[in-house]
């Protein structure tokens, strides 16, 4: 749908392309979207209700992965049904509102697991650098403060962006070649204006980001430092499994990212720019 105001076309829908025309590969996509997100589904909520449901894990660590669970069981299903549901039923127009609460949500639940990442990455500080203070530090009241900034933050860091991005109308093109309403294909078919206002906005955000890189950064050399000091290596190897899995989901994070940031923005359907938005969409979760 669009509209004409004094000869100018303002488009209030988009129309996501498909890599291809062909009902069978078409279909193949969709087996293999559907074959990611059951498996993303049933490992997150496994892990999610084992830890809820057992006693001997409720320590701050499976608090802050409980919340890692269950970001990722939201974040693959913002974009993975809808793509299924629109290609089954060869229907792949989305309102703009409805590209806009995915744009926020997506945002929203990435950034909200950027910043439980840094936070896990000073609980695994204090508890190997500092094991003695480790309780006294890492309160129940500690937890739920951090837990509620988090989840603020990722909230505030979403709407500026997505307030940022959707903040003037779309004249220029409304159709985005990829299966979801993809950040960087939304920033190449928008105004001049709008493209600006983003830049200015990432520079701002990106001093947070580096803050919470730096925290990462710092954590895990004074992890790393530690352990090596460590005269039995017993202790070494439990120390290291127990931050194992805050460090597969920040390097997963962090090449997702990378691939977010630097992928191609193509003008065309391709199977680099569907591959590419998978990983970052789907393979993290």
């Amino acid at each position: 749908m669009l509209a004409d105001t004094d000869k100018l076309t303002i488009f209030t829908e988009f129309l996501l392309m498909d890599v291809s025309s062909s009902r069978e590969l078409k279909i193949l996509q969709d087996l293999i979207f559907l074959v990611i997100y059951l498996a993303a589904l049933a490992g997150n909520l496994v892990a999610f209700t084992i830890i809820v449901v057992d006693p001997h894990l409720h320590f701050p660590m499976y608090f802050f992965m409980d919340h890692l669970y269950l970001i990722d069981f939201v974040y693959i299903s913002l974009t993975v049904p809808k793509s299924i549901t629109s290609s089954l039923m060869d229907h792949k127009v989305i309102s703009l509102r409805a590209c806009a609460a995915q744009n926020f949500l997506f945002i929203f639940f990435g950034s909200a697991e950027f910043f439980f990442l840094v936070v896990m990455s000073y609980d695994r500080y204090v508890a190997i650098c500092h094991p003695l203070h480790y309780v006294s530090t890492v309160s129940p009241c500690f937890c739920t403060q951090v837990s509620c900034g988090s989840w603020a933050s990722g909230l505030v860091y979403s709407a500026v962006h997505t307030g940022t991005m959707f903040s003037h109308p779309f004249t220029e093109s409304n159709v985005i070649h990829q299966f979801f309403c993809d950040i960087p294909q939304i920033m190449s078919i928008s105004s001049q204006a709008v493209q600006f206002s983003e830049f200015v906005a990432l520079a701002v955000s990106t001093c947070i980001v580096f803050l919470g890189f730096f925290i990462l950064f710092a954590s895990y050399v004074h992890i790393f430092s530690t352990v090596l000091h460590m005269h039995s290596v017993e202790a070494q190897n439990k120390a290291l499994s127990t931050c194992s899995p805050q460090i597969a989901a920040l390097t997963l994070f962090i090449i997702s990212g990378l691939f977010a940031c630097l992928g191609p923005v193509s003008n065309s359907p391709s199977i680099q720019t569907l591959l590419t938005a998978m990983f970052y969409s789907m393979v993290s979760p």
